[in-house]
């Protein structure tokens, strides 16, 4: 499953962080590719090991931590340190799965990566190309949406960045290891929590969404991993 979260950060706080990301030393991307996705790789990055990319990153987190939507879709049980890269006029990043299992930095800690994330921080009409490519089950999805959005889908998609034509495209991206391993399972828990919020919106009968939080608590227990 694909989700597109509007506004994650607003259009200030994106542009706050396109600010601070102008002044930090930026490095070649290939240090975080595994073997394969090396070969198609090419943009900068911010190292883990940088001040300002750790700063920015908790801004990232503490935003991640209060969207209901992220929480509700993710169902997170490990947020990669967010990480931060650029892509300049021609600069792309080809076809690729990322890697199941990464090593938090500075840690001796090992992550299952259930989904990976970009946040875009660039505004749309500031660059040309730079789309992200998700291939799934359903064909080809092109994305390209506001600064601030966050877009979620599975590690084991494969995906591509375009080839940027013209300025330069800013973004966070990072992995997921959600406490409901199975897709299937984290899907349906999504739609079934869309639903109740749904029905509670619209005042929707009380028992009615009183059961089906139940069943989707319930169904949490049965699945989820902590």
């Amino acid at each position: 499953m694909l989700v597109h979260i509007a506004a994650l950060l607003s259009h200030e706080e994106a542009a706050a962080l396109r600010g601070r990301l102008s002044l930090a030393p930026w490095a070649d991307g290939g240090v975080t590719a595994g073997h394969q996705s090396g070969q198609v790789k090419a943009n900068l990055q911010i190292g883990s090991d940088s001040t300002e990319g750790r700063e920015l990153g908790l801004i990232v987190v503490r935003a991640l931590e209060q969207s209901p939507a992220f929480l509700s879709a993710a169902l997170p049980r490990h947020v990669f340190p967010p990480l931060f890269n650029r892509y300049d006029m021609g600069m792309n990043f080809g076809s690729h799965i990322d890697n199941a299992v990464r090593q938090v930095p500075g840690t001796a800690q090992r992550m299952r990566t259930d989904l990976s994330a970009t946040l875009f921080l660039s505004d749309p009409d500031d660059y040309d190309g730079g789309e992200l490519v998700v291939q799934d089950n359903y064909g080809s999805h092109s994305l390209k949406p506001g600064a601030g959005d966050l877009v979620l889908y599975p590690a084991r998609s494969l995906h591509r960045v375009e080839p940027v034509t013209r300025g330069n495209r800013l973004a966070a991206f990072f992995w997921i290891q959600s406490m409901v391993k199975s897709g299937d399972h984290r899907d349906m828990l999504y739609d079934l929590d869309q639903s109740i919020q749904t029905l509670t919106q619209s005042g929707g009968d009380n028992d009615s969404i009183l059961r089906l939080s139940g069943l989707y608590h319930n169904l949490l227990r049965e699945w989820g991993e902590v």
